[in-house]
């Protein structure tokens, strides 16, 4: 899980998002906590959009957890909130828990 904190616009700090993010070796799930972040930009809305798509190419699922209130809002005026997934700690805790068991039953299922 990725913490985002303070303002997510356009700068060197998203360049580094995206090269850090993509150069993550066996990532199967990227998380980032939006609750510390308290403003967006068109950049910073294109990063998100970006990781969006290329982890989608690479067969990664992506969740954008607990965003502020203004970053709830952007999303949903400019329609992102259908393309991106939000979730809550909870359910991102509940997926891992979950999926754990999954794996489990197909290990035991398979032998």
């Amino acid at each position: 899980m990725l913490q985002c904190v303070g303002r997510i616009v356009q700068a060197d700090a998203l360049r580094y998002l995206e090269r850090t993010v993509t150069s993550l070796p066996n990532l199967r799930m990227l998380v980032l906590d939006l609750s510390t972040a308290d403003g967006i930009d068109a950049g910073g809305l294109g990063t998100l959009v970006f990781l969006h798509n290329w982890a989608r190419s690479s067969g990664i699922q992506v969740k954008l957890v607990n965003p502020s209130k203004l970053l709830r809002q952007m999303l949903e005026l400019t329609g992102l909130t259908s393309v991106l997934h939000i979730s809550s700690v909870k359910d991102v805790i509940q997926m891992f828990c979950t999926s754990g068991r999954l794996i489990e039953n197909a290990k035991r299922a398979a032998a």
